[in-house]
């Protein structure tokens, strides 16, 4: 069955009609009032072009809108594509071109962004659709193509990853039900954003599958606005990246997150000091997970049927992880490799590009590019990714270990090291510091930071110097691009 027809069912058929689903700014929206506007609003769609197979650009900030028009999409048998409302224009421009969408929907300031496609405001869908009769559901099946969301770039050129009808249902009985515990009392609050696939999980699947609600923050994630809205509304989850625990600690108050039963973090390393912290700021367990465009939300998980400090927890249930070194060979429990998965939420493949989806997907198994080492327990020690290796002299090292101890010192909020090319082109170890004060004698503090490095580790491993910087080149779903960082400057 079409999945926005199931949910507007399953939401009528166990009492969710008038409860609370999303909450953004001064008004709350129930289950019923969500599906009520997706299946009027799917006629507006219908009216600008889009049918089944035709592909929807949303490019709104985190809304009700955004909620609808991806089930308005959904309910036509269309393809949504998942956008950055805040990409610049020509990467909106070639975004669309790639996905070949039919029309764009987004706030009027961009409007401009999607010249050579229908367009319509969130605001407009939604006002239309008010006077709208429901469209018809079309009838598709679990594997038809349901989003494009696409890579953050991290490494170069997005590409846009497929996911299915099916996919949504299994990130929430998966990872959100099974491991998590998410439930029809819970409210969540994602701090990553609905176009990113650990955004979308948490916001979208989440709340709409367990029957709880979600608050949607449209503007930038700021720590005193994420401290208001937890306290405002009794978050009871949290999601969000380290970088954002890491600054919520450094300028908000715990007592504002005292509803807070559990919080998820994903998207990049966390540090054992960082999680201790944060574990006691919130007076909650913080759980570590993977997770991955390609495989659409969480890879494994810690939760609250298991938490092991230190690991990303197990594979979620229905995925099956291996380790395994460059040949392809499995690898033995402790050894570390580049770490494979295979599950039910794995993309079928890259939009356009068959020769790159052949090279990640091998008999049916995943290459997430990935480092990680399993324990005997069964979980998992993320090592960072197969493309963050640096090259120093000849050898061949990962960063994170170095990152790791850098971060150890308290003035540091956030590090990245990187060989980076000197004016004679030679590649030197250099680490880039985000202080978490206003550094006083920055000489002083390099010294200190690079004692401690040749206090823990080799000597090929010391950075030749700290740079202090306001802030890592990211994405927007707090990704380090770190083909950024070696070239030095961003």
């Amino acid at each position: 069955m079409n999945m926005a027809e199931a949910l507007a069912a399953t939401a009528a058929g166990r009492g969710w009609a008038d409860r609370p689903a999303y909450h953004e700014q001064d008004r709350t929206v129930t289950h019923g009032q969500v599906h009520h506007l997706a299946a009027r609003a799917a006629s507006v769609l219908a009216e600008h072009g889009v049918t089944t197979g035709r592909r929807v650009v949303i490019a709104l900030p985190d809304t009700v809108a955004w909620v609808v028009c991806f089930l308005a999409a959904a309910r036509l048998g269309a393809t949504a594509v998942l956008l950055n409302p805040n990409l610049t224009e020509e990467n909106h421009r070639y975004l669309t071109e790639d996905s070949q969408a039919t029309l764009a929907v987004s706030d009027e300031a961009i409007a401009g962004h999607f010249p050579d496609v229908a367009h319509l405001t969130g605001e407009r869908l939604l006002e239309l659709a008010e006077r709208q009769a429901p469209a018809a559901a079309a009838q598709v099946d679990a594997d038809h193509p349901l989003y494009i969301q696409y890579t953050s770039g991290t490494t170069g050129r997005p590409k846009g990853v497929i996911h299915r009808q099916g996919d949504l249902e299994t990130y929430y009985t998966g990872a959100g039900a099974q491991v998590l515990g998410v439930g029809p009392d819970d409210v969540c609050l994602s701090v990553s954003k609905l176009f990113f696939a650990y955004g979308l999980g948490n916001s979208l699947a989440f709340p709409l599958y367990s029957g709880c609600s979600a608050v949607l923050s449209p503007g930038p994630p700021r720590p005193g606005r994420i401290a208001e809205l937890v306290a405002r509304h009794r978050v009871t989850y949290l999601y969000a990246v380290p970088s954002a625990y890491a600054n919520l600690l450094a300028e908000a108050d715990p007592e504002d997150f005292r509803s807070v039963r559990a919080a998820v973090t994903a998207g990049e390393r966390l540090g054992a000091d960082l999680a201790e912290r944060a574990t006691a700021f919130l007076g909650a367990p913080l759980f570590d997970q993977l997770g991955s465009t390609e495989a659409g939300h969480a890879i494994a998980t810690n939760g609250v049927s298991f938490h092991v400090p230190g690991t990303i927890g197990r594979p979620v249930p229905g995925f099956a992880a291996e380790v395994r070194a460059p040949s392809g060979r499995v690898l033995p429990d402790g050894e570390p490799g580049e770490l494979w998965v295979r599950g039910p939420t794995v993309t079928p493949g890259y939009l356009g590009l068959p020769e790159e989806t052949a090279r990640i997907l091998v008999g049916g198994w995943l290459n997430t590019r990935d480092r990680a080492v399993r324990n005997p327990d069964g979980t998992l020690v993320h090592l960072g990714r197969t493309d963050d290796l640096e090259m120093v002299g000849g050898i061949t090292l990962s960063p994170v270990e170095i990152e790791r101890v850098i971060a150890r010192h308290p003035a540091v909020r956030d590090v990245v090291v990187a060989s980076v090319g000197d004016e004679r082109g030679a590649t030197k170890l250099r680490a880039f510091v985000v202080p978490g004060q206003d550094v006083t004698d920055p000489d002083l503090l390099e010294k200190e930071l690079l004692a401690l490095a040749r206090t823990h580790l080799a000597p090929y491993k010391v950075p030749r110097s700290v740079t202090f910087v306001p802030a890592l080149p990211r994405t927007d779903t707090g990704k380090l691009r770190r083909f950024l960082v070696r070239q030095g400057s961003w």
